[in-house]
C-alpha cells in the first residue's frame, strides 16, 4: 500500500498563476479527502496568515472524514533555540497531529546559503523534529535538496537524515527539489536511504523540472518507497511537481500498488478538474488518464479497433479513472467515426440503417459550409437528433440585439457591452438584458438570465472557453467558426456556430450549448 501526501494547497499555492483564499483551500482539501488521499498539506502556518488562518478554520469545524492534514514549516534558524523558533510554535499551534518540517540535505545549500557549520545544521535538524516530536506531533523530515546533496557528498546527506531520526522524525520524505534528478539516480539512492535506515518510511518528493518527476517517483517507489507526494496537475513552482493524476493510476493499475481506498479511482477525472476550476486554470487536455483527449479517437483505423475491442487503442478503460471515450469526428474518421459517435446518442440507431445515412449526407453538408465537429460533441449531437427529427425543443430565439461602446467615450460605465435577449417557451415569452466585458460575454449573460427563469438549472452553467477561427480571406466579410466550451461545475462540453457574422456565429454556439445542457444534463424535474 502506497500513502499519498498531496501538496497542493502547499506548492501550488507556490505555481504561476495561482492564489487560493481560504474558502478555495477549504473546497480542494474537502474534494481530496473524497478522493480517498492519506495526507493533505495544507500548507505553512507560521509564514502565511492566510495558511494560520485555514488551519484556524479546520480546527473549528474538523470538516475531513479520512485524510489527515499537514502542517508544513522549517527547522530553526542558525544559533537558534526550538522553543524560541515562532514557525515550530505555529506548527505547535496549528490544531494538526502531523507536521512536515524541512531541512537542508545539501552541503551546497549549507554552505551558500544558510552559511553555518555543517554540523549546525544537523543540530538544527535534530533538535527541531525533536521539539515537535517531544509536543506530541509525528514528524515527516523533508530532506530538501536531497538527491543533489547525495550526488556532492552522500555521507552528510544521509548524516542530515540521521539527525531526523535521532530526533524522532517518523518519515523520511527525500526531496528534488531542482527537478534535476534522473531515476536510475533516485532509485539508487532510495535503495541506499532503505538499507541505512531498516524499518523507517521513506517518501519521494519530486519537482518537474526536467520532466522526470512521475518517473522519479516511480524509481523510487520501485527501489522501496512507501509514501508519494505530489499535486493535482502537477502545478508547482517553475514547471511544478510530480502530477498526482499521472501517479495514481500508474501505481494501482500498472504496479499493482494501491493508494486510494477501493472503489475511489473512478473519481480522479472528476477531482482533477474541479480542482482546475477552483485554481481557475484549464486542466490540459492532453493530460494523461484525465484530460478529455486522454481516451480521444480521430483515425477510422484506430475507431474501428476501439468499437471492436477497447484494449486495442486503449492502455486502460477510461471509466476505471471516471473520463470517457470520445471519438472525433474528422476525414481521417469515415464511416466508423460517425457510427461511434452517434451510438453513444442514439444506440438504436444501427451502422448500415437509412438514419445512418441521413447524418452523414447532413454532416458532409455542415462540414462544407465551414463547420466542424471533431470537438464539439454537444453540436453534433444536436445536428444529429434535428435530421432525425428527435431534437426536443426547450425555446425558440425571437429577437436579440447587441450594443457595444468605448469605455474611455463613456467613463464611468464598466462593461464594454449590452445585449437584449427575446425568447419564447411553450408560448410564453420571455425578455432580459444584459452589460458584459464584450459582445459575447453581454449574450451569453443576457440569454441564460432570461432562460434561468424557466430552467433554474441554468444558473450553474458557463462559458469556459472560446475560440474563433476565420475560414475564408474575405477580410472583415470573412466566414468564421466560432467554438466554445461550456461546464455546469460537473460535465464539459464544446459546441460550433459558423456564419459571417461573427455575432451571430457566436449566438449559435451560445444557443447550441444551452440546449445541449438541457437535453442531456437538466433532469426533467429541474428544467
Amino acid at each position: 500500500m502506497i500513502s499519498l501526501l498531496d501538496t497542493t494547497l502547499r506548492d501550488g499555492a507556490q505555481a504561476e498563476g495561482v492564489t487560493f483564499s481560504v474558502d478555495d483551500k477549504m473546497r480542494i482539501a474537502l474534494a481530496l479527502d473524497q478522493l480517498g488521499v492519506d495526507w493533505i498539506e495544507g500548507g505553512n502556518p507560521g509564514a502565511n496568515p492566510k495558511d494560520a488562518a485555514f488551519f484556524q478554520r479546520f480546527k473549528e469545524i474538523a470538516p475531513l472524514k479520512t485524510a489527515r492534514l499537514v502542517a508544513f514549516g522549517s527547522t530553526i534558524r542558525p544559533g537558534e533555540q526550538p522553543e524560541d523558533n515562532e514557525n515550530l510554535q505555529a506548527l505547535v499551534d496549528a490544531g494538526v497531529c502531523t507536521v512536515s518540517v524541512f531541512g537542508k540535505a545539501s552541503v551546497l545549500h549549507v554552505d551558500e546559503v544558510l552559511r553555518c557549520s555543517r554540523e549546525e545544521n544537523l543540530r538544527m535538524i535534530r533538535e527541531s523534529v525533536q521539539y515537535l516530536s517531544q509536543k506530541g506531533l509525528t514528524v515527516l523530515f523533508d530532506a530538501e535538496h536531497f538527491f543533489d546533496g547525495y550526488q556532492q557528498d552522500s555521507n552528510y546527506a544521509l548524516s542530515c537524515l540521521q539527525a531526523a531520526v535521532d530526533g524522532g522524525a517518523s518519515c523520511l520524505i527525500l526531496c528534488d527539489t531542482n527537478g534535476s534528478a534522473l531515476p536510475d539516480d533516485v532509485e539508487n539512492a532510495v535503495q541506499c536511504v532503505i538499507s541505512r535506515f531498516p524499518g523507517k518510511e521513506v517518501g519521494i518528493h519530486c519537482h518537474n523540472d526536467c520532466g522526470l518527476a512521475t518517473a522519479c517517483s516511480l524509481a523510487a517507489v520501485k527501489a522501496g518507497a512507501t509514501m508519494v507526494q505530489g499535486t493535482m496537475g502537477g502545478i508547482g513552482e517553475r514547471c511544478g511537481n510530480a502530477d498526482l493524476c499521472t501517479l495514481i493510476p500508474l501505481l494501482e493499475k500498472k504496479l499493482g500498488k494501491p493508494c486510494l481506498p477501493e472503489g475511489h479511482l473512478v473519481k480522479l477525472t472528476h477531482t482533477a478538474r474541479f480542482v482546475a476550476e477552483i485554481m481557475n486554470l484549464s486542466l490540459s487536455s492532453r493530460a494523461p488518464f484525465v484530460g478529455t483527449a486522454a481516451f480521444a479517437h480521430k483515425g477510422g483505423m484506430h475507431i474501428d479497433g476501439v468499437i471492436k475491442n477497447p484494449t486495442t487503442f486503449e492502455q486502460i478503460s477510461p471509466e476505471s479513472v471516471g473520463n470517457q471515450r470520445r471519438f472525433l469526428l474528422s476525414d481521417q474518421a469515415g464511416r466508423a467515426g460517425v457510427y461511434a459517435r452517434l451510438s453513444k446518442i442514439l444506440p438504436d440507431v444501427e451502422r448500415d440503417s437509412p438514419e445512418m445515412s441521413q447524418v452523414i449526407a447532413r454532416l458532409k453538408e455542415k462540414e462544407a459550409r465551414g463547420y466542424t465537429y471533431e470537438n464539439a460533441e454537444g453540436s453534433f449531437a444536436l445536428m444529429a437528433l434535428d435530421t432525425l427529427g428527435r431534437r426536443p425543443h426547450f425555446f425558440e430565439v425571437q429577437d436579440f440585439h447587441v450594443l457595444c461602446h468605448r469605455p474611455q467615450i463613456v467613463p464611468d460605465i464598466s462593461h464594454s457591452a449590452q445585449a437584449y435577449v427575446k425568447i419564447s417557451v411553450n408560448g410564453e415569452e420571455g425578455i432580459n438584458a444584459a452589460e458584459g466585458d464584450g459582445p459575447v460575454n453581454a449574450l451569453d449573460i443576457a440569454l441564460r438570465k432570461t432562460l434561468a427563469v424557466f430552467y433554474p438549472a441554468l444558473n450553474k452553467m458557463r462559458l469556459k472557453d472560446f475560440k474563433v477561427r476565420v475560414l475564408d480571406s474575405g477580410g472583415t466579410a470573412s466566414t468564421v467558426r466560432v467554438s466554445i466550451e461550456s461546464t455546469d461545475g460537473e460535465h464539459f462540453w464544446s459546441t460550433v456556430g459558423v456564419s459571417s457574422n461573427i455575432i451571430q456565429a457566436c449566438f449559435k454556439a451560445l444557443v447550441d450549448s444551452i440546449d445541449y445542457m438541457l437535453t442531456y444534463h437538466v433532469p426533467a424535474s429541474q428544467e
